[in-house]
């Protein structure tokens, strides 16, 4: 099977039918843009109404380049990531500031501006501008890996360099932004990790894997470390109707607001020393999990009642409708519910 014929008949196996996903249904670069740097390390189902939203609150690159930071990180609220958030309004204000507000189209310069490495470059300018370059991500690596038989470690460089070869040659002068959608598409439901539906792909024949019978083994990664678990206790400090929270400088969440935390400190007494606070222990308030790419927070939530209302930097005191304006990241959704839970409770000063 010829490249053309590789093409042609993924492209008719994708336009009989594919996942109707809104960013598929536009030429905007912007809106396209958005939807690229989303669905880094984000399933499609959950970045839709993120996406949509987004659109509406920051409708231009201008828009976004001048929104405040909180106002950008409480619209990425949930998504993760925030670094993500970051770049994308540094790429908007050298956008604005160099390229006169609109995306330029070409891969290169794409790739030149914060945050967008050569797969976002690619899948903007070969969906917003036409141009005839590959998007490479991670299913559209797993099946090059697969149709070209390649079964070198896939993360060396020059194993980089030879599927990005591989996958520039198959991308055709026409409808290369519908060509790569479709091999994502591929990627995602057909040629999936662990074992594909080998009898569904359109694109067997040309497939090496296939053909020898290991394409359950492909590609060749190495394996990932185990993620670093870190036991954290985390304060739930009250003073009236309103609770202590904590603006992130680290690099982690930075910019987003949490409640004091602090590692290996799950006994009251404990996390009261590690924050250099001062007030009365109230209670347990439960047990949370959350994973992040290399690690895992296992917090123990506690509850005090502040002697005085705590003058501490970078925190603020806020009630209930305050918890719900600020950007908190998803690590904290437990502690914020109960937060919200205790303040409906009626208390006195301690």
């Amino acid at each position: 099977m010829s490249a053309p014929d590789f093409a042609a008949a993924l492209l008719a196996w994708y336009d009989a039918g594919h996942r109707a996903l809104p960013w598929r249904d536009t030429r905007d670069p912007y809106a396209i843009w958005v939807s690229e740097v989303m669905l880094q390390q984000t399933r499609a189902e959950t970045v839709i109404g993120y996406y949509q939203h987004f659109l509406k609150r920051f409708p231009s690159v201008s828009a976004l380049a001048d929104a405040p930071e909180q106002e950008l990180l409480k619209a990425w609220e949930g998504l993760g990531y925030y670094s993500r958030a970051r770049n994308l309004q540094k790429a908007a204000k050298r956008i604005v500031s160099e390229h006169g507000g609109s995306l330029p189209s070409d891969a290169h310069a794409l790739a030149a501006l914060p945050g967008i490495g050569p797969y976002t470059a690619g899948a903007v300018a070969s969906m917003a501008f036409g141009q005839c370059t590959a998007a490479v991500d991670g299913n559209v690596e797993r099946v090059i890996a697969r149709v070209a038989g390649i079964r070198e470690e896939v993360t060396v460089p020059s194993v980089r360099r030879a599927i990005r070869a591989h996958a520039d040659a198959l991308v055709p002068a026409e409808r290369p932004g519908d060509f790569n959608n479709a091999m994502m598409e591929l990627g995602a439901r057909v040629c999936v990790p662990g074992t594909p539906d080998c009898e569904a792909c359109p694109v067997r024949a040309r497939c090496d894997a296939h053909r020898e019978g290991d394409a359950d083994a492909l590609p060749v990664k190495r394996r990932a470390r185990a993620p670093l678990v870190e036991n954290r206790g985390v304060a739930i400090v009250r003073w009236g109707g309103r609770v202590l929270v904590q603006r992130r400088s680290e690099r982690m969440l930075n910019g987003m607001w949490q409640f004091p935390n602090a590692l290996n400190a799950s006994q009251p007494d404990a996390l009261l020393r590690a924050l250099r606070l001062s007030a009365e222990w109230a209670g347990e308030a439960g047990e949370a999990k959350h994973v992040f790419t290399h690690r895992v927070w296992e917090m123990r939530l506690h509850k005090f009642i502040a002697q005085s209302p705590l003058e501490i930097s970078e925190c603020r005191w806020v009630d209930a409708s305050g918890l719900d304006e600020l950007p908190l990241p998803t690590a904290m959704r437990a502690a914020k519910k109960a937060a919200k839970d205790w303040l409906k409770e009626d208390i006195t000063h301690a």
